[in-house]
């Protein structure tokens, strides 16, 4: 099934992956195409609090696309800070808050070639293929968690047209 029409069915849709597996390009198409409201989630300052961002982020009406969330800072926190600075229990509780939301986890990845040409292509430059396998196995393991708590929905954009655009 097509990713967009996948994701469409949802109110709430929380987009994740590495750079280069196309969570962008897919939150683009799903606020052009489906009138979703598009939240681009940057690296929150470490003395702001992250649950209370993220809830604040989930408290409205509208169809909501965040493209990156609270599930970046248990792959990148411990990959490149040593530690996330989030626990395991918030982590569900902002995951039962997309629940309630009618949401779903979109898991996009891609194998580590892909994604580095990807982003070679994309910004001249790009993680190397060892550094990207960390990560794509740091994203299957915290989905692997996380699917017991919600609902995860994993796609290869290998697979399909879903190309990363930044």
């Amino acid at each position: 099934m097509d990713p967009v029409t996948t994701a469409a069915q949802y109110r709430t849709v929380v987009i994740e992956g590495c750079d280069g597996t196309g969570k962008t390009t897919l939150a683009r198409r799903l606020t052009g195409e489906h009138g979703f409201s598009h939240v681009h989630a940057t690296r929150t300052p470490d003395h702001l609090d992250l649950t209370t961002r993220y809830l604040h982020i989930l408290d409205t009406d509208n169809r909501l696309v965040m493209d990156r969330s609270f599930v970046s800072e248990l792959v990148y926190g411990p990959l490149q800070r040593g530690r996330s600075r989030l626990t395991w229990a918030q982590v569900l509780d902002l995951a039962e808050a997309v629940t309630q939301r009618t949401g779903v986890f979109i898991h996009l990845t891609a194998p580590a070639d892909i994604v580095h040409a990807r982003l070679l292509l994309r910004d001249g430059q790009g993680d190397a293929p060892d550094a990207l396998t960390a990560l794509l196995a740091a994203y299957e393991r915290a989905f692997r968690t996380l699917t017991d708590h919600a609902t995860v929905i994993t796609i290869d954009t290998a697979q399909h047209d879903l190309r990363s655009t930044g």
